[in-house]
């Protein structure tokens, strides 16, 4: 769980190359581009590429074609998350391929270099049924952090080619850098759940983060030489007790999360956003100098959730969506030209949360 997707339903009950930019022409009509709210001048060609179910953590192949996914669908015939793979034209059969084993939960995919080959985190070894997911513990709401949740290496067919983690209690949330050497996940080894780069076949584990709170859904600069994430940083001697015992449980509470950029090697650590609320499922800018993020403090009550763009500096702010519900799981194809996300709009009014996909206008 980068994110898990029930997170999005319990918030709607109550998510190295300097791209080339799309360049303006007279051929375009706003009015055609229905998807798209009037204030999202930064996004053109709006396109659904799911239509039901709980569908978000889209993330683009290294050629640029192709995108992984995890969905919970009842007509994909799955009952939690499972990951699938689909082109970034949609799929055309009743659903598109699928790369877990069907089993258990399953969340975080990313392809590997090459695109032949996806790296997610499953709970089937532990058990084939779907685990319990508590959504709210007194009367505090939460996520699951399962302790059955290991990173594995599967090919398009489904084949797992390797277990990469085997450590008791949670390992997920692995992405890969765009240099294609290293991935970055988050693991509670050490007894917190802190962030860990690896090599791809899982040798050279290495411990790059130490502050107490939940360090999570980190991605690589495009020059692969920092990392960014979101944490939860508890302060108060009331809020670190609340932390531990809920961690003792495998939850934890997500409803304060700032955003922080380290050196690959988790030196020069730095905050970049003092919001408040829920920021999360942040993601590079193309030029490495900006980022994309989803966040609820603009929210009266914390419900919507929207994308922001901030400098990493942590000037700059600015909205990007304005949906009225939920927005988030922002990605910028490896060219820069587009950009996937993740979004409650065009659901006729349903909980549905569905992936879309858009030219990218600077």
């Amino acid at each position: 769980m980068r994110i898990s997707l029930i997170f999005i339903a319990v918030i709607i009950a109550l998510s190295c190359n300097t791209t080339q930019k799309v360049k303006d022409t007279s051929t375009y009509d706003a009015t055609l581009d229905t998807l798209k709210y009037a204030q999202e001048g930064n996004l053109r060609n709006v396109k659904q590429l799911t239509f039901g179910g709980d569908n978000a953590e889209a993330y683009f192949s290294f050629n640029g074609k192709y995108l992984t996914l995890q969905a919970t669908s009842d007509k994909w015939g799955t009952s939690c998350d499972q990951i699938f793979y689909l082109p970034i034209s949609g799929y055309t059969d009743e659903r598109p391929p699928m790369v877990s084993t069907g089993q258990g939960r399953t969340t975080c995919s990313y392809f590997l270099p090459g695109d032949k080959q996806i790296v997610y985190a499953s709970t089937h070894l532990a058990s084939p049924e779907c685990p319990e997911t508590p959504r709210v513990v007194n009367g505090k709401y939460v996520w699951a952090v399962y302790e059955s949740f290991d990173i594995f290496v599967a090919d398009l067919n489904g084949k797992i080619i390797k277990q990469l983690t085997n450590t008791p209690g949670y390992d997920a949330e692995a992405t890969v850098s765009p240099d294609g050497k290293k991935m970055v996940f988050t693991s509670v080894r050490s007894g917190d759940l802190e962030l860990y780069t690896m090599n791809l076949d899982g040798t050279d584990v290495k411990q790059i983060t130490n502050g107490l709170g939940y360090d999570g859904g980190a991605f690589f600069s495009p020059d692969s030489k920092q990392i960014l994430f979101r944490a939860s940083r508890p302060k108060t001697e009331e809020a670190q007790k609340n932390y531990k015992d809920l961690l003792a449980q495998s939850l934890v509470q997500p409803t304060d999360m700032e955003l922080y950029i380290c050196d690959v090697d988790g030196s020069n650590l730095r905050q970049i956003t003092t919001l408040g609320g829920a920021n999360w499922a942040p993601f590079f800018h193309p030029s490495g100098k900006k980022i994309l993020f989803a966040s609820n403090h603009h929210s009266q009550g914390g419900r919507q959730f929207n994308l922001f763009m901030i400098n990493t500096d942590g000037t700059g702010l600015k909205q990007i969506t304005f949906d009225t519900v939920f927005d988030s799981f922002p990605m910028f194809s490896p060219d820069g030209k587009k950009l996937v996300f993740a979004s409650n709009r065009n659901n006729g009014g349903t909980r549905d949360t569905n992936v879309f996909i858009a030219d990218w206008v600077d």
